[in-house]
């Protein structure tokens, strides 16, 4: 059970919108590298780790990516509210505004919806670590 503080982990606020931006760090959220995936890879590992302290670790470390999440989400909503018609068109974001508006949805940069093929489970305490080790290596 979590005790959760009604507060972001780190203060997030961005005053000046901007959608170019919002498009890239999107990617730390429902990318194949993302937050998303992180905190559902440590989460779901914790249950076939035959350790205790390990599982213990993993269930910290995937609620630490939770938070992250919600940062990434709050960069993102930020950097998107209130934009004009012109704003969302001149940027590029109009493809992503006319299925999902403002709202903050798991995609990659590239416009691909998170998957579930971005976590990794496999069961075994060594290779399970180094896919955590992996995927931690190479997010922004």
């Amino acid at each position: 059970m979590w005790q959760y503080e009604k507060k972001l982990q780190y203060p997030i606020n961005i005053k000046n919108t901007n959608p170019k931006y919002a498009q890239i760090i999107i990617s730390q959220y429902g990318g194949p590298d993302g937050e998303l995936g992180a905190s559902m890879r440590y989460l779901t590992q914790r249950y076939s780790q035959p350790f205790d302290e390990v599982k213990g670790m993993l269930t910290d470390i995937g609620t630490e990516e939770l938070a992250h999440l919600e940062m990434i989400c709050a960069m993102v909503h930020q950097l998107t509210r209130n934009l004009t018609e012109k704003e969302i068109k001149d940027s590029g974001f109009d493809k992503y505004f006319v299925d999902h508006t403002n709202a903050v949805y798991p995609i990659a940069a590239a416009s691909l919806p998170w998957r579930a093929e971005y976590i990794q489970a496999k069961g075994d305490i060594i290779a399970d670590l180094h896919e955590d080790l992996a995927a931690d290596g190479t997010t922004a």
